[in-house]
């Protein structure tokens, strides 16, 4: 125990008696003080107990020390003290536990639906800029391409943003309701379709929450195939999002490149499951496939190759001057604004923030075999890019030493324990897009009776609409791009 906090590691599940139970004013209060001493908030959300009460819990992460933080209050009014307003990377969370149990937080400078409910899509007040010659530009929530919805409003002065508003939740899937009750085979399923390009990182936290409440430990040949489907899940988005990136400029040759190297990593995620997108390798206690010899070497040979032919396509944007005209000093963001809002992964990376849970809170094969990715400066679309592509090499040089010496053990232990009752459970997992952050709550029983997603979008979506102040608005799709953010990882 430190101060008011209940201090662990990831993953954890830890008796729910010994989370520390606060008075509202000293659970704000003790939130607010971590976030100014340097803890960030992993997931902070509502749960209805088996006795009717509810209570806020939050979880909160120190980085630099490897350690996570979980205190929890009674909701005894109908209404908590906002900390948005000093505070911004709660606002989010706040206005999900009003949206989902009626608590206002009262002061919340902006309290907006976060996802739509049925009959009300749509329906809300938008921020306006008033003034001579301001003008308001609406995009979607019906695009023209294959893409799910989501509303942009820009308030612009010519072409410059004065403020862009992001308004999602417009397919609200009641994922995390449904969770608890599911048989266990469509709980699978539901976890590998959260954000379909991030199918590994989220069954794979789901599986250390099941783990942890069980007590299963799984084998390091287990963890390292996992860790193998993590990193080339990670490759194939990576080089996805080089291409499109090209390709948002009007630079062809690493836009078709990248569409066709991104396929070469999908299929050797298909050569380890029989999935291009890693559907089935993961499972409870361990995973579903393995690999002999023969195949880890061919895998690691058309590895090789992939990653080659990706670094060649890349090097061409580095050495276009055109493209880096439109790159450097697009949608830029400080150090200072990144921690601020909570931002994560890749797009905190390139702003300075180190913070990767692979080596900041290792899970699974990462503890006995560490990966931290590097981290740029400026914070700009060009940060963003080569963040990516230097990303991709350290997932390459992980993957070829892990393919040339596989651990060994059992592919999957047996998940015979029943889950341990009256547990909080917390699981961070460093997808492609960043931090992963699950949570369950086991009742008297030992079923879940609250389970609670925090896919790295939800707390960068606020990173791309300040990105977007003084810009011009024509450079939208490419910012946009940079970020390159899942809609229905929010849309839970």
């Amino acid at each position: 125990m430190s101060g008011a906090k209940l201090i662990f590691k990831n993953p954890a599940a830890l008796p729910l008696d010994q989370v520390p139970l606060l008075s509202p004013d000293s659970f704000g209060q003790e939130l607010y003080l971590s976030l100014a001493e340097g803890w960030r908030l992993c997931s902070y959300f509502g749960h209805r107990q088996q006795d009717g009460a509810l209570r806020r819990y939050a979880v909160l992460a120190q980085d630099s020390s490897q350690q996570l933080a979980a205190c929890c209050c009674a909701v005894e009014e109908d209404s908590f003290t906002s900390l948005a307003a000093l505070c911004p990377q709660v606002s989010l969370f706040e206005r999900e536990i009003y949206e989902q149990y009626g608590v206002a937080p009262e002061g919340h400078p902006w309290l907006k639906p976060v996802r739509f409910p049925l009959g009300g899509v749509g329906l809300m007040d938008f921020y306006q800029v008033t003034g001579e010659q301001v003008h308001e530009v609406a995009v979607g929530p019906v695009h023209a391409g294959i893409i799910e919805p989501g509303h942009f409003r820009f308030q612009c002065h010519g072409e410059e943003v004065f403020h862009l508003e992001i308004s999602l939740g417009y397919q609200h899937r009641g994922v995390e309701q449904a969770l608890p009750a599911a048989a266990a085979g469509r709980v699978i399923a539901m976890l590998e379709a959260v954000a379909g390009d991030s199918t590994i990182g989220h069954l794979w936290a789901y599986c250390l929450l099941r783990e942890a409440l069980c007590g299963t430990v799984v084998s390091p040949r287990a963890s390292a195939l996992r860790g193998i489907g993590l990193e080339l899940e990670r490759l194939a988005n990576h080089a996805g999002d080089l291409g499109a990136l090209a390709g948002d400029v009007g630079y062809l040759p690493t836009a078709s490149f990248c569409g066709r190297i991104r396929g070469d990593f999908l299929n050797l995620s298909a050569e380890l499951c029989g999935s291009r997108f890693g559907r089935g390798l993961l499972l409870p206690g361990g995973v579903r496939f393995d690999l002999d010899h023969a195949q880890a070497a061919g895998i690691q040979k058309r590895l090789s190759e992939a990653y080659r032919d990706l670094k060649g396509a890349t090097d061409l944007l580095w050495q276009s001057a055109s493209v880096m005209n439109r790159f450097e000093g697009c949608g830029q963001l400080s150090t200072e604004t990144a921690l601020s809002l909570g931002l994560v992964g890749p797009a905190a990376r390139a702003c300075g923030v180190v913070l990767d849970a692979r080596s900041c809170h290792p899970f699974g094969c990462y503890g006995a075999h560490p990966l931290q990715a590097s981290t740029g400066k400026r914070g700009d679309v060009s940060a963003r890019a080569r963040q990516r592509s230097q990303e991709c090499e350290q997932s390459a040089a992980w993957l070829a030493a892990m393919l040339e010496q596989l651990p060994s053990g059992a592919l999957r232990e047996p998940d015979e324990l029943p889950p341990q009752s009256e547990r909080l459970a917390v699981a961070l997992v460093e997808g492609w897009r960043g931090e992963i952050c699950h949570v369950a709550i086991s009742d008297r029983q030992g079923g879940i009776s609250r389970y609670k997603i925090t896919d790295p979008s939800f707390h960068n979506w606020q990173g791309l609409a300040v990105a977007l102040r003084g810009e011009q608005i024509s450079d939208f799709p490419l910012c946009n791009k940079s970020f390159n953010l899942s809609y229905c990882g929010f849309d839970l």
